[in-house]
């Protein structure tokens, strides 16, 4: 396109409507006008993102990357396609592996806090609209999600459903600027609002100004009316920094997530909640201190003091063997006498 006044007209008027439709979703929230868009949107392309992650898929990539060399070659070709499939089959042992771990964590989460979760994978990160920290997921409204769903993994909260597709799902990260959990302290039950910073810690609004709290101490989800968006019990992470107590109505402390958001692979969509407040029984139990073993030495005597003990030791001895000699040498003279 030819760079005229009306291409530049043309671009200026789509910037604005762009930054419009923006403000428009952030501060139309869940209810958001253009909600109708983004999930048609993620019905488009939850289907291409899924095949992109299938056809890169690092194992499959492994795999079929194997070629023949050709004849002239064969021996060289054969121990590399041999090297190759070797390391390819390590590889995905190792990923199964890993795999396997996470799924089996998840699932002890999901039993101490009787939620019923549909299994999901990480296919994507970032969203198609707006620059959140959000992922997809390769499930959706066919697999019975719904937004405003918990989603968890075996360390703890990752975030909430905003957009379901009909395969796939998308997910705000418990470390969103914008997302927002009540919080309750794991045995003060002191209540607070979580908000995420990105890649620092979140900071944690207490609802309790002179709350008594300290770094190490761990706090999980509040849960929310009707269990959504959010369930009951799930971890959330530990203190790590507390702000001095400044006689305000709040107190701000700084919390280390459970998870790593930068390393998602499985997680757990919560499609039923719990019977009943889980409270403190998900989180981790905490390790036993080790026994304090305490050992005494005794420092030597200095050397004068050592050389005057040996002195008098080797006095007693010479005595001693003396005493015996001129007790020894009556006796001797009796035996002699007719």
């Amino acid at each position: 396109m030819r760079d005229t006044r009306e291409s530049r007209l043309l671009l200026v008027l789509l910037i604005a409507i762009a930054f419009a439709l923006i403000t428009v979703d952030i501060r139309g929230g869940q209810e958001s006008p253009v909600d109708g868009a983004r999930q048609a949107a993620a019905a488009v392309f939850g289907p291409v993102e899924n095949g992109v992650a299938a056809a890169v898929d690092p194992i499959g990539n492994a795999i079929g990357a194997v070629r023949d060399s050709g004849e002239r070659h064969t021996r060289i070709a054969a121990l590399e396609k041999e090297n190759a499939e070797l390391k390819a089959e390590l590889g995905s042992d190792d990923r199964n592996r890993n795999r396997l771990r996470e799924l089996d964590s998840i699932l002890k989460t999901a039993g101490a806090g009787q939620y019923g979760i549909k299994g999901a994978q990480v296919i994507a990160i970032g969203a198609a609209q707006g620059f959140s920290w959000t992922v997809t997921i390769d499930i959706g409204a066919r697999d019975g999600v719904q937004r405003d769903m918990t989603v968890l993994n075996g360390s703890g909260l990752v975030g909430r459903v905003t957009t379901v597709g009909p395969s796939t799902s998308t997910v705000l990260l418990a470390n969103d600027p914008d997302f927002t959990v009540g919080t309750r302290m794991e045995k003060s039950n002191e209540l607070g609002f979580a908000t995420g910073q990105g890649d620092r810690p979140l900071l944690v609004q207490l609802l309790n100004g002179k709350a008594k709290v300290k770094a190490g101490d761990r706090l999980v989800t509040f849960g929310s009316a009707g269990d959504r968006p959010f369930v009951p019990g799930v971890p959330v992470g530990e203190i790590v920094r507390v702000d001095p107590a400044g006689g305000g109505l709040t107190r701000n402390v700084y919390v280390r997530p459970y998870v790593g958001f930068t390393k998602l692979d499985i997680v757990g969509v919560v499609v039923q909640a719990p019977p009943s407040d889980p409270r403190d029984t998900v989180l981790p139990q905490k390790p036993k201190p080790a026994p304090t073993v305490t050992v005494t030495v005794t420092p030597p005597p200095p050397e004068g003091q050592a050389n005057q003990q040996n002195q008098g030791e080797n006095q007693t001895q010479d005595q001693g063997l003396n005493q015996g000699q001129n007790q020894q040498a009556p006796q001797d003279q009796g035996d002699a006498t007719p």
